[in-house]
Formats: structure tokens, sequence, C-alpha cells
């Protein structure tokens, strides 16, 4: 199944579905707004009826101006709007009572002001995913589709494509790269890559090999060590695809587990288990937008209760992860995984891709600088240690930086809800940055106390290692680009802007999945999905049950389930998207082609998604039990692999 026909088909479902929200309260005879420009930073809103006929209205109304949510009163049917700085582009949207109105507007020099097609806000995103599917090469994709964004930001002209060009560098670029989060997570990521080079040439890491050698005696047991590793490391996505991935790459390979299935397992069970996770470093977020939203409703329950029992709801995350724990244990694949793990064991291929001739022989220099420099000194020691201080000094850098006397002493929170509201409220970027550069020394250490290399050696390793992450370096960091023309763009309002209406309360988790999805794979970003669709889905599902008449019983496990699917949908377009980081660096720690990595994984994410939301979501908005529910997911998706996967006769590598 090609990605695009995933995303027509996504997008199609989105078309098909506007008008199927509203909320309440707002006048539902508005049709038509029209901006007019006062001053650099002052704008007049009129709103107007179907036909441009003033429409005298007067009251308060909740209009978001570029993202920011103001409370505009109107009088004679119009106000004035005020932005915080002169923009080039101005997005308005109001959530009207049968629809939602969302509107660009260029802003010229001369202070003119004209209607900005909202379509085009997709076409940066949709021009890198298809670009990157035909061509297969990621820069060039992310590239032109940062390009094509800066062309329509800066005017849709003949100009515009010489200014578009240069502000990938000067702007774009620029802000990824002075963004103390991306900064954080380029440091984490060469500090890491760095560590697994000393640990890699002072024998460490063949040492771990033997060890797990020993549970890993086959292709199937190797693959199972993998997903429980995967699991294991819970507490942060971008840890867990690091550390599972390049720990057990010699591991898989010796036993001809192709890339693409490695690659598989460490990005399906980083997000999903740091999602649903009590103590992750997602959890301050997602409590963050729960708990702002359902302030605004007047929930009395708290963030984090709402959240325990959104997990009754967690089809995509946990499905997700048994689907995987079948396919290992029944010993099939189907699809594009099935060919990767057939050429595999066939050929001893365990990558796609295939280099000839002088890139040939860089990719074996390459790997000869990760060979042990004494293969009778392979301790594991020197591995493990390094690993556990990553692991270890990430959680203690989490509860150091996180912690608060308030919370702790609280004695009507139980203790590990005060752990979660830690982890919360931590700054996992330098909790991470301090617990690699931890293991980066230790590993030195090591190397240096037992005399198996030299400080030059071992120093030339470090470097070594720094740049083996550059490739994926430069794809975060154009990923990023693109995210924030996305965001310039107002891609993933526009979106959202095309569900509106009526609709029934039990089919809204539903449509809020494939929506959190869509956005998810439009800008490669599963906590943006998160900070977009929590204030406005919440509120449309607590409103729209109101509508209903019903009951607050009644209205909470929508609410719940609306809460679950927002995380679950994001997560999904995450796995599918080519220009999510997380996607990325699970290509990166696992050795695999990033596109082939997208295409193999699709099928699994998209049948899952598929049985998670059609069949579970839908059962439990009609009241079947959730534990019945995930009963009969997992039953779907084991008669799925069990009546449409191949069998294969797993080959082990010869010694």
């Amino acid at each position: 199944m090609k990605l695009s026909y995933l995303f027509a088909s996504l997008f199609m479902l989105v078309l098909t579905a506007q008008n199927a929200l509203g909320q309440a309260n707002y006048k539902s005879e508005i049709k038509e707004l029209q901006i007019q420009a006062l001053n650099d930073t002052t704008f007049t809103l009129q709103t107007l009826s179907a036909d441009s006929k003033t429409i005298p209205y007067n009251g308060v109304l909740p209009i978001r101006v570029n993202g920011e949510l103001q409370q505009a009163t109107l009088t004679n049917g119009k106000t004035q709007i005020v932005t915080a700085e002169r923009p080039d582009l101005l997005q308005v949207s109001v959530n009207l009572e049968s629809h939602t109105l969302a509107r660009i507007y260029r802003i010229g020099e001369d202070r003119s002001v004209s209607e900005f097609p909202l379509w085009l806000s997709i076409l940066p995103p949709l021009l890198a995913i298809l670009l990157a599917l035909i061509f297969r090469e990621v820069l060039l994709a992310l590239f032109a589709g940062i390009w094509a964004g800066s062309f329509v930001i800066y005017g849709l002209s003949f100009k515009s494509i010489f200014t578009g060009l240069l502000a990938i560098a000067d702007t774009y670029l620029v802000k990824s790269l002075t963004d103390s989060d991306h900064v954080s997570v380029i440091l984490f990521s060469m500090l890491i890559g760095g560590m697994v080079a000393i640990i890699s040439k002072n024998g460490g890491m063949a040492g771990v090999v033997n060890i797990l050698s020993r549970y890993a005696k086959s292709a199937r047991s190797s693959q199972l060590v993998t997903w429980a590793l995967g699991i294991a490391i819970f507490f942060d996505d971008y840890a867990n695809t690091l550390i599972v991935g390049n720990t057990m790459r010699p591991v898989t390979d010796k036993h001809l587990v192709s890339r693409e299935k490695l690659a598989y397992i460490v990005d399906s069970t980083a997000a999903p288990v740091a999602a649903i996770a009590f103590v992750t470093t997602w959890i301050g977020a997602e409590l963050g937008y729960i708990k702002d939203a359902a302030l605004s409703l007047g929930i009395n329950e708290g963030a984090y209760s709402l959240f325990f029992h959104s997990l009754e709801y967690a089809y995509y995350p946990v499905l997700t992860l048994l689907f995987m724990l079948m396919l290992i244990l029944m010993r099939r694949d189907f699809g594009p995984m099935h060919r990767a793990e057939t050429r595999a064991m066939e050929t001893g291929e365990v990558s796609a891709t295939k280099l000839s001739g002088a890139g040939e022989e860089k990719q074996r220099m390459e790997m000869a600088e990760f060979e042990p420099i004494d293969e009778n000194r392979t301790r594991s020691i020197n591995a493990l240690l390094p690993v556990a201080v990553v692991i270890l000094g990430t959680i203690i850098g989490l509860l150091y930086t996180g912690y608060s006397a308030d919370t702790w002493a609280d004695d009507s929170v139980g203790f590990f809800r005060k752990l979660s509201i830690t982890i919360g409220d931590a700054n996992s970027y330098i909790a991470l940055i301090w617990a690699s550069l931890s293991g980066v020394l230790v590993a030195i250490a090591l190397t240096l106390g037992q005399r198996i290399m030299s400080l030059y050696e071992t120093m030339e390793s470090l470097t070594t290692g720094f740049k083996t992450m550059l490739p994926a370096i430069l794809i975060l960091v154009l990923a990023w680009s693109l995210a924030e023309v996305t965001k310039e763009l107002y891609t993933a309002e526009y979106l959202t802007s095309l569900f509106s209406g009526n609709i029934s309360p039990q089919f809204l988790p539903e449509i809020t999945f494939f929506l959190a999805a869509i956005i998810a794979f439009s800008t490669g970003s599963s906590w943006g999905t998160m900070a977009i669709l929590y204030p406005l889905m919440m509120p449309a599902a607590w409103y729209v049950c109101q509508q209903q008449g019903m009951s607050l019983d009644e209205t909470m496990p929508i609410i719940y389930n609306v809460i679950s699917v927002v995380l679950a949908g994001a997560v999904f377009g995450d796995h599918c998207s080519p220009i999510s980081d997380t996607t990325i660096l699970s290509s990166l720690a696992s050795g695999c082609n990033h596109i082939d990595h997208v295409k193999t994984q699709l099928p699994y994410a998209v049948t899952v998604a598929l049985v998670a939301n059609l069949v579970c979501t839908n059962l439990s908005s009609w009241g079947v039990h959730w534990l019945l529910v995930y009963v009969i997911g997992a039953v779907i998706l084991w008669g799925i692999i069990k009546f449409f996967a191949k069998p294969y006769k797993l080959q082990e590598a010869v010694s």
C-alpha cells in the first residue's frame, strides 16, 4: 500500500466529513468573515451573511487569531483584533454553532488585504511526502517542501521563488537550529552516537552481543528481546529508539533479521509505550493540555484522573504492542515486511540498500571503524555500564529537574501520582543531555582505565560517532524547518476547520482519531497534534453531548475516549509520516533506509489503526466494556495474521 494512497484516502475522509463538528452558544447565521487593515497590528473583522451582506450582530465571539484565542466584542457586526506584531499572514478562525470558519489573509506591504487560498497550506508537507516516496531521497523531498511553503508565504510571485529559496537558509533552518529543544535533541543524538562508537571500539558492544546471544538464539528470540527492551525503556521515546536500535542491531544482523523489521520493532514500541506509561517525558504535556480543557468546561475531575480513565480506550498503542508480539511469536509477516524478511534470510542482506563500487568500499571502511580494536577483550561491562548510566541518569535528571517540595509534601496525593507529576514537570531535554554526557564520560573512563585504546584513539572514535549522526541530524533539521513552514501556513488549523457541522456523539472519537492522524502525518509531530486537538476536541465532545441531552455519566466515557484517541491518532500519524523525527531516529538507530522503514511499517500501522478505530473505538463508544473490546481487537488482529500473513522458515546466520 503506497503512502500516497493512504494520505489521499485519509484526506478524502476529512473532506467527506466536512460540516461534521460544531460547538454550542455561537451564532449560526454568520457565514463569512472579512478583514480590513487599520494599521500595522490592528485589523477590523466584519461578519457577513451568505450573500455578503453585513449582519449587525452584537455580542462577544471567541475568535482565534494566529493561534491565540481572543474574546472579541462585535458591534454592528464589526470588531477590532490586535496582533502582537505586524504579520505577513493573518489566520482567523471562529467556531460557530453549525460550522467552523477559518480564513488566512495576506497582508501586503501597502497594507492591502487579500484572502489566502487555504488549500495551499497542505501543499508543502504533501509535496515532501510524495517526493520522498517517488525519489527515495528524504533530504531533497524535505528541501522541496520547505521551498514550496516559503514560496507561498512570500507572495506566490516570481520574486518569491528566490526570496523563498533564500529564506530556507536564513529563516527556517536558523529557527530550527536556534530552538533550544532542537539543539538538545541534536546534542543528545551526537553524544549517544559518540558513546556507541566508543563502546563498539573498546569491545563492550561485542560483549553485550555475546550475552544477548544466549537469549537471542534465533531470529524470533532476538526480535522478542528487542521488543522487551523497547517496553523496558519506557520513559522517553528518543532514548528508547537510540539505545534499543543501536544495542540490538548487531544481534539481529547475526540472525538475519532485516533492518526493516528491527526499525519497525524499535519505532512501534517507543512512542506507544511512552504515550501510555504513567511516568514518561510525555505525561507533563498531556496532563497540561487535558487540565486546561477540563477547567474551561468546568469538569471537576483532575487531569491525572482523566488521563488514567482514558487508558481504558488506548486501543492503538496497546494493540500495536500486541500485534507486534503476535507477528514475532507466530513467525509470520505480510506485505513489504515479508519481502524484506525473505530477502534477509535467503540472501543474507539485512538491508535493502545496495551499494557498489566506491559506496560499498566506503560502507566497509565505516563499519571497520566500529569493530573492536582487540577481539580478545570483549567485556560487556564496557557497554552495559555506560548504557545503564544513560538510563538511570535520565531518570535521575527527570526527578531532579521536576522535583517540587510542595508536591511531595502533599499527603493527599499518592506516591505514583507524585512521581508522574514530577516527571511531567521535568525538563526532559536537559535530563537527556546530562545522562548522555555522563554515559560518554563513563565509556571514555572505562576505555582509558583498561588501556584498551589511547586517549587519541578514544577521541577519534568519539568524533567518528559524531559523524555517523550527521545524515540523521540533517534530516531532523529539515523536518523541523518544514514543521515551521506548516505552522506559519496554519496547515493543522486548515485541516481542523474542515470538520464542521453536527454528528452523533458516539462517532466523535472515531472522527477525532483520523483527524489527529492526518495532522500528525502532515506535520510529523505528535506533540503538536496534541497541542492543537486537546483544546478543540474535548470542548467539542462536551458541547455535542450536552446538545444531545446526555447526562454526566453518559458524557464522561465519550470524553475519556476522545482524550485517548487524540493521543492514539497522533502516534499513528507519526508512525506513518516520513517527516516525523521519531521515525527518522528509528531508521537511524536501526541502520535502515528511511523510506524502506516507512514503507514496511505503514501496512502494519494501518492494519492496527483500522481495527483499533473502526472496531474498538466504535464498540466502546456504544457502551461495550473496554476489557471485552481489547479482547475483540486482539482476536481480530490474530485472525488477520493467521489468514493473511505468510509463514516462513526462519533460517539462522552461518557462524
